[in-house]
């Protein structure tokens, strides 16, 4: 086989690698499981886990300020860990990919440690150079009563 032949089979393997990574419904996959293995993280007690999930760059929300960067965030969570049951757990609802494949959003319901809905987390996911999807971006919201919250609005 000569060097140009070798040359256009490869290049014709890579776009067709990248076109197949590219499927939607195959990256939210991705997303979702990488978003159920950081929420299992929390179950297992496990911070060194949670702390892989993070981009080096991640900044995560409260309720009064933003926390940057995963060595902040990773001190910051420390405490969730801490004990034998975990303070609260999450899963994801929906997860959303760009079409280019490299930004995806997940959201969810967070509960209480007796399975009680108490607020909303969003994440944004960036697919990093080495094919892993890590969190840049985390806030969480606390559950609306939505009920309640018609009634009080109505004229």
């Amino acid at each position: 086989m000569s060097l140009k032949t070798s040359l256009t089979c490869f290049i014709a393997l890579v776009a067709f690698a990248g076109s197949a990574a590219a499927d939607p419904t195959t990256l939210a996959k991705e997303v979702r499981d990488a978003e159920q293995a950081f929420a299992a993280t929390m179950a297992a007690r496990d911070h060194a886990a949670f702390t892989r999930h993070l981009a080096e760059d991640a900044v995560f929300f409260d309720d009064k300020k933003a926390t940057r960067g995963k060595a902040a965030i990773a001190a910051a969570w420390k405490a969730f860990f801490e004990g034998p049951n975990p303070p609260f757990s999450w899963t994801p609802e929906t997860v959303e990919v760009i079409d280019s494949g490299t930004l995806a959003h997940s959201s969810g319901p967070i509960f209480d440690p007796k399975g009680k809905r108490v607020g909303t987390f969003n994440s944004v996911w960036r697919r990093e150079p080495d094919g892993a999807w890590r969190v840049v971006f985390d806030k969480g919201c606390n559950a609306c009563d939505c009920a309640k919250a018609s009634a009080s609005a109505a004229p």
